[in-house]
């Protein structure tokens, strides 16, 4: 049988199949935590065309803990003035929604605009520059098996015939919707109940456009349709097909234009792309086995009315990195991985429900506008519509199991939450710079306390902080320029911060630094 020549030296620590955003980030934080990655993509270039528009500030502040938050911000598209995001009528008159705001809990836009194939391109060259990570494009992944506590890979290289394995500790799937690993897995779907075709148009505009810089839910009887203010000078629409009509005329050009003739003139814009996509909620049944795991597109998928498809999958490796690295360099027993599955597959629901929701908010209020025009009653609002729209109150929803004092996860509190990242500055101080407060928690975990007196280790506490290399920060001396403090602090004296930022938990009037760190020790199955 023909080799593949240059064959990788392995075993590695990890294989990644897929280098689309979500691979090209795992490899970025795996390689960057001292992993030996290889990284299988079948594809030479990055996909030309747009697909995911928006990009959370969890996201950029998972790269600013290495370093590139900087970076990744300076793809984005930076704040508008007076732009929003909401629900409007068929005439586009504006019902209900929030404003964009340019600084989140996160320390940066809760959700800005970019350009995919720019972003791609940046992620895969990013991965490529570190010596630990090899990358393999026109490289097929075919098959795996486990043995000896290896995961072995079948590749077919650049040239048909060309075959070889590869060994690794771990095996990654990042393979999309269709991923061949997440069958082999026996893995199927948890269907959450939305199943639609939409029409999705990306178009570059020109001066002479007429497009507004609000993102609107267009909640009209006759069709509902979304419009995007992606980033300048790109916009994009997405149409739902009516019963009947088909993928083949929908993407016929003069079609094309009809849509998009009451929002702008024909010679405003250049069409981009045009597909019709079946929305779809869903999550996989298993998302790990044995050394084998899924993230991204293989391991869920969502309605795009929130903008959760990649920033989910994003989640899912940067939840992922910072444990595997735990196990690899032996702090930690394998046992902790078994928490992947049961945060983020609860966690990724969450949203796709959100997600699926505002969906049927959508129908909800064009069910409304198409009653008022019959001049009947309107239909009565379900609760879950009610809370669904822009602005439930967080940016996203919790870990409620995991690697987290679960009796802490409420939703007015901040255990399983986010810890806040407020801009900040040091009082009494000769250097006045203003930066964010994660500068300071370093890349691991970290204890935060209100003031030194609330850091009364016992021996115990500074042989864990001292085992996991923590960061023990007091807020002291730090004044708030942008943001805020952590609602923690208001009632707490002090916390403990995952390397993703989670918050594991808190002090209490019954628990104390020592039973916290103790409680963390435990979670984390140390060895």
């Amino acid at each position: 049988m023909p080799t593949q020549p240059n064959l990788p030296a392995g075993p590695f620590d990890i294989a990644i199949v897929g280098l689309g955003p979500v691979g090209a980030a795992a490899a970025i934080l795996l390689a960057d935590a001292g992993l030996r990655v290889i990284a299988f993509e079948r594809d030479t270039e990055v996909y030309p065309l747009p697909r995911a528009v928006g990009m959370d500030g969890e996201i950029v502040r998972g790269f600013q803990r290495i370093g590139r938050g900087e970076e990744l911000a300076a793809l984005l598209q930076p704040p508008r003035p007076g732009a929003r995001a909401g629900f409007a009528n068929s005439q586009r008159q504006w019902l209900f929604g929030q404003q964009w705001r340019e600084f989140g809990v996160n320390g940066w836009q809760p959700i800005a605009m970019f350009d995919q194939p720019e972003v791609d391109a940046y992620l895969r060259e990013t991965a490529a520059g570190y010596a630990s990570a090899d990358l393999r494009l026109g490289h097929e992944f075919l098959d795996f098996s486990e043995a000896d506590d290896l995961v072995t890979l079948h590749i077919c290289g650049c040239k048909p015939g060309d075959t070889y394995d590869v060994r690794a500790g771990y095996l990654l799937g990042c393979d999309g919707a269709a991923s061949s690993i997440r069958r082999k897995l026996g893995s199927g779907w948890h269907d959450l109940g939305y199943d639609h075709e939409w029409l999705v148009i990306d178009v570059t505009v020109n001066d002479r456009h007429t497009l507004g810089i609000d993102t609107l839910q267009v909640c009209d009887p006759d069709r509902l349709a979304t419009y995007v203010a992606t980033k300048d000078p790109y916009r994009r629409w997405e149409f739902k097909l009516k019963p009947g009509e088909t993928r083949e005329e929908m993407l016929q050009p003069d079609r094309i234009q009809q849509l998009i003739d009451p929002w702008t003139p024909r010679d405003s814009y250049q069409i981009r792309r045009a597909a019709v996509y079946h929305f779809h909620a869903a999550t996989a049944d298993r998302w790990q086995a044995g050394r084998v795991f899924l993230a991204g597109d293989a391991a869920h998928q969502t309605p795009p009315f929130l903008g959760q498809g990649m920033n989910a999958g994003m989640r899912d490796v940067i939840n992922l990195a910072w444990k595997l690295a735990l196990v690899r360099e032996g702090t930690a027993d394998p046992e902790l991985l078994t928490s992947y599955q049961l945060e983020r597959s609860a966690h990724a629901a969450d949203l796709v429900e959100w997600a699926v929701e505002l969906g049927r908010l959508m129908e909800h209020l064009a069910e409304v506008e198409a009653a008022e025009r019959a001049g009947t009653g309107a239909p009565e609002i379900p609760p879950t519509r009610r809370a669904s729209g822009y602005g439930q109150g967080r940016e996203s929803p919790p870990l409620r199991h995991g690697i987290l004092l679960a009796d802490q996860v409420s939703d007015t509190g901040s255990t399983g939450y986010l810890f806040s990242q407020p801009e900040v500055r040091k009082a009494d101080s000769a250097d006045d710079r203003v930066f964010l407060l994660d500068e300071l928690l370093g890349d691991g975990f970290a204890v935060v306390a209100r003031s030194d007196a609330d850091l009364n280790f016992n021996a115990a506490s500074r042989a864990l902080v001292e085992r996991l290399n923590m960061t023990v920060v007091t807020l002291t001396g730090l004044n708030e320029t942008r943001g805020h403090f952590d609602r923690l602090f208001e009632t707490s004296t002090a916390t403990v911060v995952r390397p993703d930022r989670y918050v594991f938990g808190h002090t209490t009037a019954t628990l104390d630094i020592n039973e916290l760190l103790a409680r963390l020790a435990q979670k984390l199955c140390l060895r």
